[in-house]
């Protein structure tokens, strides 16, 4: 049987690893819930720690798989109480929907399961698994410890971790891609482009791809053009490499460098292992083998896909007596347009009748109305979109008119900060029943109104401070449901 002071320093250290992850992948993907599940003993109880009810709703599959004794997770390890705190052996994860989760056993720590949100909408769930694999890392090394060696760094490092999330991730991919590691180290690289991203020339953000690879496969590359041995620019003259990225703004070829210099410009595909930044402007894509884990802008790596979430177009569709094709298929229309005119730089706006006899606005109609389930007719409302006015699509998903002008009497809540776009579409929602209008503008986030208000989505994420980080045991919070 642990002390008291062995479970309250247990407590601890759950709490400050917990708040520490959290914190981190709050900023890394945006508002997260993060809970553990552990056994310090391989006869004792198991421990939960779920401040954000992350878990809730998963009590059946939790309470087969903890509590009735055939389905409880058993160690694998030979001699697992004397293993070291530094070897984690992964077990099954859980399988829960909507999560991301990592488990492992130790020497000082049998079962352990970090879970947190799993965002619809991210680039990759690759960098937050590394996180919470180095959270069960952190975990058994504190417990190993004890309280007489206890630092209470973890919490505080794993709070910054995004950085070393990717480095660890690009580890991750090399182990799977089969070959010996890169002759070139990876934080340098990952320092660099954060550095060149925020350099600008004449005022403006960088564009281009500039591509890492092997120095032991530079001669199997399509090189269009080679720089001197003698005259290659170093990685780290972060203002030079930014100069050369304007050569490959267009045209598909891409800054290829060995992680210490830059050897020149190159095209066509790349086979062996790799890694590219993409630079867009005010923020990027990191790719591995041309698959994106993350994306970059003011100095930081994220998960952002720097797309709109489009969170509260699927929440208002929800509000509607519709098929599940027929919501999804509106959903992939508002989103193929919005996304289109995101990329395209312009703004727009996008009117839903949701009536059965849709409602006449004045613009631009049509002989024959446009099915946009067919993709060739969704690509030209995209480029419709850029004409001055609304698109007006109905809930039989056709484009009825196009260039429309949204008006309406003034209404008290209107925002004159805000433009014209965005407050003609408050005073036309006011006024007519059963509209959505999604506002996409140029320089703010995508607005989603309805009924002369802008629609907020009602998701939130737990309130995960003060008492509600003690651990309890998994019997008592399957009683709790």
């Amino acid at each position: 049987m642990k002390k008291k002071s062995d479970n309250d320093f247990t407590n601890l250290v759950v709490s400050e690893i917990l708040s520490g992850v959290r914190d981190g992948l709050t900023k890394f993907s945006g508002p997260s819930r993060v809970a553990v599940i552990y056994r310090l003993g391989v006869d004792d109880d198991f421990f939960i720690c779920d401040p954000g009810d992350l878990l809730r709703g998963h009590e059946t599959k939790m309470g087969s798989a903890f509590i009735e004794e055939d389905n409880r997770p058993v160690p694998t390890l030979h001699n697992l109480s004397e293993g070291p705190y530094s070897h984690i052996d992964q077990v099954a994860n859980l399988e829960l929907d909507g999560t991301i989760s990592f488990g492992g056993q130790s020497g000082p720590v049998p079962y352990q399961m970090w879970l947190t949100e799993h965002h619809p909408e991210i680039l990759s769930t690759g960098p937050t698994q590394r996180w919470l694999e180095h959270a069960a890392l952190r975990f058994s090394h504190d417990v190993a410890n004890e309280r007489e060696l206890y630092s209470g760094i973890s919490g505080r490092f794993l709070s910054e971790y995004a950085t070393h999330a990717v480095h660890d991730h690009i580890i991750y991919e090399l182990s799977r891609f089969k070959t010996s590691g890169p002759r070139y180290a990876i934080y340098p690289i990952l320092n660099g482009i954060l550095a060149i991203s925020k350099t600008r020339e004449e005022l403006k953000s960088p564009h281009g791809e500039l591509v890492f690879v092997d120095p032991r496969h530079i001669d199997s590359l399509d090189f269009m053009a080679q720089f001197q041995a003698s005259e290659q620019p170093l990685l780290d003259n972060h203002k030079h490499v930014r100069k050369l990225l304007q050569a490959v703004q267009k045209f598909r070829n891409r800054l290829v460098s060995d992680g210490k210099q830059i050897l020149g410009i190159a095209r066509g595909r790349i086979r062996q292992f790799h890694i590219t930044a993409d630079f867009q402007g005010l923020f990027g894509f990191l790719r591995v083998n041309d698959q994106s884990i993350c994306s970059f802008a003011d100095g930081a790596y994220s998960s952002a896909t720097h797309q709109a979430k489009l969170f509260q177009v699927e929440e208002v569709l929800l509000d509607y007596d519709l098929d599940s094709s027929a919501r999804s298929s509106l959903y992939h229309i508002v989103s193929s347009i919005v996304h289109y005119a995101e990329t395209e730089h312009f703004g727009c706006s996008v009117v839903l009748d949701m009536n059965q006899q849709i409602s006449y606005i004045a613009g631009q109609n049509l002989e024959q109305e446009l099915d946009l389930e067919r993709s060739n007719l969704l690509d030209l409302a995209c480029d419709l979109a850029r004409v001055d006015g609304a698109l007006q699509i109905g809930i039989d998903r056709k484009l009825h008119r196009f260039a429309c002008l949204l008006d309406g009497p003034a209404i008290v809540n209107e925002d004159r900060a805000r433009g014209a776009r965005y407050n003609s579409a408050l005073r036309y929602t006011a006024r007519t029943p059963n509209t959505i209008v999604i506002v996409v503008s140029s320089d703010r986030p995508v607005s989603v109104i309805k009924n002369g208000r802008e629609y907020m989505n009602s998701g939130t994420s737990g309130d995960e401070k003060g008492p509600d980080l003690r651990p309890q045991t998994l019997q008592q919070w399957l009683q709790e449901s």
